[in-house]
């Protein structure tokens, strides 16, 4: 039986001119997720990554802690919705990526602050009026999403391994978990705020339908250090 586990990708470089690429911080969240790796699957796992940089960082840092020769296959079904267009629809501001930080930063609560324009934003993406300006309309995201993910179990279903890792992004997993749980689109979202950076949510492959064992696990960033636990 297969055991797919689905990993957000570590700490981004929210505020910079291109957000997509780790951090320091992102970097050592993945060495330590490799680590946990080495310590529970006692195999080489089948890997696959989104095209996004951040993606496929997060998959090279974590497999030098635990399987250094493992191929990487890389699949763009599996890539974040685009979250800089979908908050500038909502908010102009995103198209100023350093002013916003700079603004988050003088908030008491910069996380619950960014909450609220995250809400707002995705609101208005999934909410139907809006489709045509978007590249990627929500139900068109979340078609690729749940199309990725079934893909991925049928093929699974034939191969066999006994783990299976995908790289991604929040939004994604967010999807994929909503999907097996039959979630409405609030609460998939919900979801998506919660997950942790290098969180890993796993699911158990029966026959070959996706079954969920565990969402947004993080104790292993926390027993090493508290300070790595980061979710923007």
């Amino acid at each position: 039986m297969t055991t797919i586990y689905l990993v957000r990708h570590g700490q981004a470089s929210f505020g910079a001119e291109s957000y997509d690429k780790l951090s320091c911080h992102g970097e050592q969240q993945a060495k330590v997720l490799g680590q946990f790796f080495r310590n529970i699957l006692k195999e080489q796992p089948y890997v696959v990554a989104g095209s996004m940089q951040r993606h496929q960082q997060t998959a090279e840092f974590a497999l030098a802690e635990c399987f250094p020769e493992t191929q990487i296959h890389i699949n763009p079904a599996w890539n974040e919705f685009n979250h800089q267009q979908v908050f500038a629809q909502y908010d102009p501001r995103f198209n100023e990526p350093h002013l916003l930080k700079q603004e988050v930063a003088k908030e008491q609560s910069p996380r619950a602050y960014l909450a609220k324009i995250f809400d707002g934003a995705i609101e208005r993406w999934t909410g139907g009026d809006f489709h045509h300006e978007y590249d990627e309309s929500w139900p068109n995201f979340k078609n690729r999403v749940e199309s990725a993910l079934q893909n991925l179990c049928d093929e699974l279903a034939k191969t066999k391994p006994r783990y299976a890792v995908v790289f991604t992004s929040g939004g994604v997993i967010s999807v994929a978990a909503g999907k097996v749980m039959e979630l409405n689109v609030n609460r998939t979202f919900a979801l998506n705020w919660a997950i942790a950076n290098s969180s890993l949510t796993t699911m158990r492959l029966v026959g070959n339908e996706p079954q969920l064992l565990s969402l947004n696990e993080h104790h292993f960033l926390k027993a090493q250090d508290i300070n790595l636990l980061t979710w923007i």
